[in-house]
Order: structure tokens, then sequence, then C-alpha cells
């Protein structure tokens, strides 16, 4: 008789729960090369190229379904360990499972309702989803290449240029909730400018989103060696990029850079200066930097 291993039962329904609460909203670099060009003439051009994970379109998402099927589980009343059920209490938790099934379907399309919501009206469960949220991209300035790569990941190239009369975040998506910046600048007063790169820190405590992130593999993880425990077939872990880039600021003129994180400050360019910050899983600190843009 198959039952439920504790791990796996206790993975797959705390996945489920995480899912929805981050799966619409959250976005995440792989391998990728970003640069921040600052003009003399109040301009900026940002550009990004490289892989963004959607967790809403991976299988990572889909993962906590698992636990949605029946299986009847048992346990000793002494020491809480499993064991087969009997053919009556097998009956006895059908009964039950069937009797809530009303329940369960409006609480799932519920769930659907939300994420879709979440993603811009796009439904994650499509198979055309992918393709759907692609020409989406294509539609908004700056996405000059968007090819789904399956399981949530995208090869991107986005560039876009304007004037610094204006708060920048990176990426912005239409219906989409901002919670996931990867790059933004905020303007200051007196001609001054703050750069930070939240995404780009795989270990950064400002960073909650990747921590949960790891949480959700980690837990779909252990679903999946419950269900080997079991006797039955493991499911498939989802491709996750791992982050891994370089980032850079590049100056013009007589811009100062007041402050910044990176380990070997500013270099000289014929035009300017440079900061650059190469970023791996093992980042720590999310990019950050000040600067005067008086001429």
């Amino acid at each position: 008789m198959t039952h439920h291993s504790p791990i796996r039962y206790a993975a797959a329904t705390i996945l489920t729960g995480l899912s929805l609460v981050l799966s619409g909203c959250f976005i995440a670099p792989g391998k990728f090369d970003s640069a921040l060009i600052l003009g003399e003439d109040d301009s900026f051009t940002f550009s990004y190229d490289g892989e963004i994970f959607f967790l809403g379109l991976s299988g990572l998402s889909q993962m906590g379904a698992a636990a949605e099927e029946f299986e009847a589980e048992c346990t000793e009343e002494d020491s809480f360990e499993t064991r087969e059920c009997t053919p009556a209490e097998v009956a006895e938790q059908r009964a039950e499972w069937e009797a809530n099934a009303p329940q369960r379907a409006a609480e799932a399309k519920q769930k659907a309702e939300q994420m879709s919501a979440m993603m811009g009206g796009i439904d994650p469960s499509d198979p055309e989803a992918a393709q759907e949220l692609a020409e989406m991209l294509m539609r908004q300035k700056g996405w000059e290449r968007v090819v789904p790569k399956g399981d949530g990941v995208f090869e991107v190239s986005y560039s876009i240029t304007g004037t610094m009369g204006h708060d920048f975040l990176f990426p912005m998506i239409e219906g989409f909730p901002t919670t996931s910046p990867f790059v933004q600048f905020i303007l200051r007063d007196g001609d001054v400018v703050r750069v930070n790169a939240p995404a780009f820190a795989a270990q950064n405590d400002d960073n909650p989103m990747a921590a949960m992130m790891g949480g959700m593999g980690a837990m779909a993880g252990l679903a999946a060696l419950g269900e080997e425990q079991d006797g039955g077939e493991a499911p498939q872990m989802p491709n996750i990029p791992q982050i891994e880039g370089t980032f850079s600021i590049v100056t013009k003129g007589s811009m100062r850079i007041l402050a910044n994180n990176t380990d070997e400050g500013a270099n000289p360019t014929p035009t300017g200066e440079v900061l650059m910050w190469d970023i791996t899983p093992r980042t720590k600190a999310a990019p950050t930097a000040l600067i005067d843009l008086t001429p």
C-alpha cells in the first residue's frame, strides 16, 4: 500500500504555500551582463543581456501539486511511524477526500485566478504561457529579444536610453508587481543618484526573495527524496539557473563617485570612470554606488 513519507508530505505542503506566495512575482537573474552608462548630457543607457527566471512558469511552482493527489496515510499510535493502511482505513480516507473535492476545486480556481492576476493576466498553467509572456515583453520599449528556453527561463536582450529626470527600475513589466528589482536608481537633491542592484546578490540579507527561493529549492529536494523513499518515481527537479554575471556603472565627464562597494574601486577610462562587480552564487553584498552628477 502506498503511503506518504513524512518528509515528502511536509516538504510538499510548505512548497505549495511558498509557491503560491512567490511564483507570480518572483523574477531572478541567471547568467547575464548588465551595464548602466551615465552621460554628461543628463542621459543614461541601461542594458541587460542574459537569462531571466520567472518562478511562476517553472516546474518548481507546480511541484506542490503532488500533495493534492489522494494517498492514504496511516501512522502507529505509539511511535507515529508510517505504516500500511488497512482496506477499511483507505476507504474511509478516500470517502473524506472525495467529499472535499468541491472545496478543493474552488480553492484551485481561486489560486489560478490569483496567479494570473500577479502575472499580468497570463495563466501559468497554459502551455502557451511562456510564449505569451515573451510577446508581451516584446511590446514594451527596451525589450529587443525575448526567447523562452523552457522551465521559466528566458534569454533576453534589453536596452533603453533616457534622461536622469526620474527614478528608474528594471525589470518593469506591465501587470506585474514590482517586487523583484534587478537594478534601480533613485535621484536625490543636489544632482546625486543612488544606484542599487538588490537582485545581484544571492546571499544578500536585503533580498529576502532570494533566500525564500533557496528554501523552496531545498523543500523541493526533500519532496523528491521522500518520493524515492516511498518507492515511487521522484518528480523531475526544474532547471533553476544560478546567478552569474557582471554589472558595471560607467560615468562620463566630471561626475564624482562618492561611494561604492566594489572590491577595487573605480577604474579610469578615456572619458570618465567605471565600477565593475563580478556576481556569483557566493556574492553577499548587492552592488551599490552613490554618484554626484554635477557637471
